[in-house]
């Protein structure tokens, strides 16, 4: 790696000029002018800083941007995302959250359906079955290491709105597929165009609201990759069972289009760093542009060297990163058993209760339940745990305020999987399996939000970081259904679940209690996190 790579990993080693010539960085971020003296009020109005104030996520030099955000008062500008009316941001995470909810919709509205699929193409093996729904997630995971870092160079907004016109096509093909190949071709390319929205909804969030009032709206463009997928099915069932098969996919296209027809009008760019090139851009005088936001020229100057490093980022964040690499397995862990699950279910409760693929849709109703419980219950039990241990803490939140609610979220994953797997091995009233399944979908949801939030306090930039989490979850999210069933097949619905509960119990507990007690000095010994160290103190 060049030098010009290292440094945009690590801070740059410059002397912060005195207050005798310039502000600070403290007193620039928090609008204080050289001669004022001002207690910062961390927490308050947004963890530290009033609404508009506090750092992007892009820049790799702190110190400029500073300068540049009392040189053109961009903290108080209304074009700032952070600044925006109410209605305006929650309109523009309805939308987010809207595209995040149709992209994983299509991974699964297909699962009842395998069955007729198999008949329609003629597949015999059950690993390529299992492969027409799980292929998906292949490309599902490698998008967000393109998309999340194009987004921090030409901004959120078009990667999503693009990203849901491609979908719409792809969906079309595989409506219309002549063969099986041509079918597995277009659901690769589906997950990749669908992919966007997870690459980028985490960082457009991020971009919105300040720490402190981050985790309801992140709940909410939480549940679409969790919720979407239990959906999915449901409809997929009935439309599979009266239709055909074909139409699951038209009808997903049509929620596209429906999605498209309000998000373009309504939901504008986010991303402050591209805003505030885009209205340099317009300037008269670019000369002038260039001397007073040197910082930004040159993070959109080189575009191949930013795109190699935007590109490269998020592999960085999940290898040179214990804290991104440890709570990525987690998410990824249980986002295979997932869809582990949705590969089973159609055969398991078939043979079991009889059910059709209509009714046997309806099965994934204890997930949804789950995670719609977590989201109203488990955020606000984030939120009030996060604000407490702030308030005890003189008013300074840190990302470590995230891990007591992941903790609890943690204990409901191997009892949801204990409960599902021995009740379903004994074939006793087909509501307990399904209570099972609720049980694992809100300790799933419950763990899913502390984690994002986590990753999005801690890195600078959130996208990227988010996007190497999904990478990691839907490579497990594939594999896991490909080799499920013959578990299952070998060690039995009971003996398989608690295998995996056991797994849960491993990566889940012990890890975030010690990044609890010992997460600060991680994020403080590495480059990628230290940013999130600096302390909130009294300016002068």
């Amino acid at each position: 790696m060049s030098s010009n790579d290292e440094k945009a990993f690590t801070e740059p080693e410059r002397g912060v000029p005195t207050l005798s010539h310039a502000p600070s960085v403290d007193s620039s971020l928090t609008h204080v002018q050289p001669n004022e003296k001002r207690e910062a009020t961390p927490y308050q109005n947004g963890g530290g800083y009033a609404p508009g104030h506090g750092e992007s996520a892009l820049p790799e030099d702190k110190v400029e941007e500073a300068f540049e955000n009392v040189e053109d008062d961009w903290e108080d500008d209304p074009d700032n995302a952070r600044n925006w009316s109410s209605k305006r941001k929650w309109t523009a995470v309805g939308i987010v959250s809207a595209y995040t909810f149709v992209s994983p919709l299509t991974s699964s509205m297909m699962a009842p359906g395998i069955p007729d699929l198999a008949i329609k193409y003629g597949i015999t093996s059950p690993t390529v079955a299992a492969l027409t729904l799980s292929i998906f997630l292949v490309s599902f995971a490698l998008g967000p290491l393109f998309l999340a870092p194009v987004s921090e160079m030409y901004g959120r907004t078009w990667v999503l709105h693009i990203g849901n016109i491609f979908t719409l096509a792809f969906c079309i093909g595989c409506a219309f597929a002549p063969t099986v190949g041509s079918f597995i071709g277009f659901r690769f390319l589906s997950g990749l165009s669908g992919s966007a929205p997870i690459a980028v909804g985490a960082g457009s969030v991020g971009d919105l609201f300040a720490a402190k009032d981050r985790a309801s709206a992140m709940a909410l463009f939480s549940l679409g990759p969790l919720i979407g997928p239990v959906v999915g099915p449901i409809a997929g069932g009935f439309i599979a069972q009266t239709v055909g098969v074909k139409w699951v996919f038209i009808v997903i296209a049509g929620c596209c289009a429906v999605c498209g027809a309000f998000s373009i009008p309504l939901l504008r760019e986010t991303y402050a760093p591209v805003i505030r090139q885009r209205k340099a851009a317009k300037s008269g005088d670019p000369e002038k542009v260039a001397k007073a936001h040197p910082h930004l020229q040159k993070e959109h100057g080189s575009k191949l060297h930013v795109l190699w490093i935007n590109l490269s980022r998020p592999i960085t964040l999940l290898f040179r990163s214990l804290i991104c690499f440890m709570l990525s397995l987690y998410m990824a862990f249980m986002y295979g058993i997932y869809y582990l699950m949705f590969a089973t279910f159609a055969q398991f409760f078939q043979s079991t209760y009889g059910f059709g693929a209509g009714i046997g849709g309806l099965t994934y109703l204890g997930l949804g339940v789950g995670f719609m419980l977590a989201t109203i219950f488990g955020a606000k039990f984030a939120d009030q745990v996060y604000k407490y241990l702030g308030d005890k803490n003189g008013g300074v939140c840190t990302p470590e305020m995230r891990i007591p609610a992941l903790a609890f979220g943690s204990l409901f994953v191997p009892i949801g999987l204990f409960w599902y797997g021995w009740s379903a091995q004994a074939g006793i009233h087909w509501i307990m399996p399904i209570i099972g399944t609720g049980i694992f979908g809100f300790g799933m949801m419950t763990t899913f939000l502390p984690i994002q939030l986590y990753l999005v306090d801690s890195f600078v930039y959130a996208a990227s970081a988010t996007s190497a989490a999904a990478l990691f979850r839907s490579l497990l999210g594939f594999a896991f259904p490909l080799f499920g069933q013959q578990m299952f097949d070998a060690l039995g619905l009971g003996g398989g679940n608690s295998l995996l509960a056991g797994l849960g119990i491993v990566l889940g507990i012990p890890f975030p209690i010690w990044l609890y007690y010992k997460g600060a000095d991680l994020r403080a010994r590495n480059p990628l996190t230290r940013d999130s160290t600096l302390p909130q103190k009294t300016v002068s």
